[in-house]
């Protein structure tokens, strides 16, 4: 475990697009009954939209609320497996898109679904080190699954930033503590040229999100000063709504304390910026005092875990800028056509 000093998230922002598909209408076309189905809906992104774009919105929604000049922001780093180009960094353009400047540190980040609490780690040590003043931990995905596979029904967009700063006394959160637990476990994978990645099926649960998850959750909260009991919110990478609730089962916790962070029912799973999108919504709710544990997972395999602590600064921000709610409530059905078309699905060549 790492214990950190002193440094904080001074904003916070999350973006899903407005389109919905249903589950049950993917389930129509490949003969799935309703009830054999993962989730009820999930979050598509527009034409007009990638993974780069909705990093956008959420720096942007996080800069406005932190009420900073996006010129002192050091770093930006941006967790992403669905990258709009192959070689060209997502973080120069995020930069550029919201004013930040030349001087700054851009990087591109893949772990699977972690690569965003990865980028939390990267921005603590900067600012910890005195190196800059404030950084961009963006978590921002396109999802694909392949037709007809289990993934397909999961596989969601949305994008979420942290911008992270010295601890200050209108600070919205400070990051207390965090662990990561990593082992070879090929549960997942894409290779070169591919359009969809493969999965080992249920070997994807065990030995892999689970042992994972529960390895870095429970390290962090067996070192000295933390114990379920003190922990008010629990966010969990969820790539269904089974695997997270299967978590708090085995630790034992209420289920009021997860299910402010739960976003996979009705977002489906944005990958990198799952379990963000998952701490945002908390943050949009919790009080001055709460503690908050997130939990990542990404294949291949590995978690991280965090520590954070609400502060009385969320009370003035959380209002400054759109709360992920207006997103969640404003939704355009589509069927499945269009949502062919939109995740390009449909290859002419």
């Amino acid at each position: 475990m790492v214990r950190l000093n002193g440094v904080a998230i001074q904003g916070y922002g999350g973006y899903v697009p407005r389109y919905r598909i249903r589950a049950e209408e993917i389930g129509r076309l490949w003969g799935r009954e309703k009830q054999e189905l993962p989730i009820e809906e999930k979050a598509v992104a527009g034409l007009d939209e990638d993974s780069v774009t909705m990093a956008v919105e959420a720096a942007r929604i996080a800069v406005k609320r932190a009420g900073i000049d996006p010129k002192k922001i050091g770093a930006i780093h941006v967790g992403s497996e669905s990258k709009p180009y192959a070689v060209k960094p997502t973080g120069t353009i995020v930069a550029e898109a919201i004013g930040a400047g030349q001087n700054i540190l851009a990087a591109d980040l893949e772990f699977a679904c972690k690569a965003g609490t990865e980028a939390i780690q990267l921005i603590t040590g900067l600012v910890e080190s005195g190196r800059i003043e404030y950084g961009l931990a963006i978590g921002a995905d396109t999802a694909q699954g392949r037709p007809g596979d289990a993934l397909e029904y999961t596989a969601a967009s949305g994008a979420a930033a942290l911008l992270i700063g010295r601890l200050t006394d209108d600070a919205v959160a400070s990051i207390e503590a965090w662990n990561s637990y990593v082992t070879d476990t090929p549960d997942f994978w894409r290779r070169e040229s591919e359009n969809y990645p493969s999965h080992a099926a249920r070997f994807t649960g065990q030995p892999a999100y689970f042992r994972h998850i529960l390895g870095s959750i429970n390290e962090l909260l067996n070192d000295e000063g933390y114990s379920i009991k003190d922990i008010d919110y629990f966010v969990f990478h969820q790539p269904n709504v089974k695997f997270p609730l299967a978590v708090a089962k085995a630790l034992k916790l209420e289920r009021e304390k997860v299910s402010s962070g739960l976003i996979s029912g009705f977002l489906g799973n944005p990958y990198s910026a799952t379990s963000l999108l998952g701490l945002v919504r908390v943050l949009d709710e919790a009080k001055p005092g709460d503690a908050i544990l997130l939990a990542s997972f990404g294949s291949g395999a590995g978690s991280d875990a965090y520590i954070l602590r609400v502060l009385d600064g969320i009370e003035e921000k959380r209002d400054r800028a759109p709360k992920l709610k207006d997103f969640i409530e404003r939704k355009i059905y589509i069927d499945y056509a269009s949502y062919a078309k939109f995740r390009g699905k449909l290859r002419l060549r």
